[in-house]
């Protein structure tokens, strides 16, 4: 019994887990995965993702709305042009530990 209640302690709140449910939803698409692995290299434009990708800018850009929506990329203006990065260290993170997870 002790145990158990150490674990329901330690446990995050429902809402918690069901947001972090929801965020890993956002990385279980392999169009989004694709515009994620690319800005890891560095930031680029929409038209630079879709020749890296092979997808058109339309699908590109609805899939940096969703990024954007869920806090993994931000656009920055230069010029015209909008370049897209990562949002933060976090994210990278989470790739590296899924590559490596799947690279075992």
């Amino acid at each position: 019994m002790e145990k158990m209640e150490e674990v329901k302690d330690k446990m995050p709140t429902t809402e918690t887990i069901y947001d972090l449910a929801e965020l890993f939803k956002v990385f279980g698409d392999s169009t989004r995965m694709g515009i994620l692995c690319a800005l890891e290299v560095g930031e680029l434009c929409v038209s630079d993702i879709s020749n890296v990708l092979g997808i058109s800018i339309s699908a590109v850009s609805h899939q940096l709305r969703v990024l954007r929506n869920s806090k993994l990329v931000k656009a920055t203006k230069s010029g015209k042009d909008v370049i897209y990065s990562l949002d933060d260290d976090h994210v990278s993170k989470i790739i590296e530990c899924g590559l490596s997870h799947i690279n075992e």
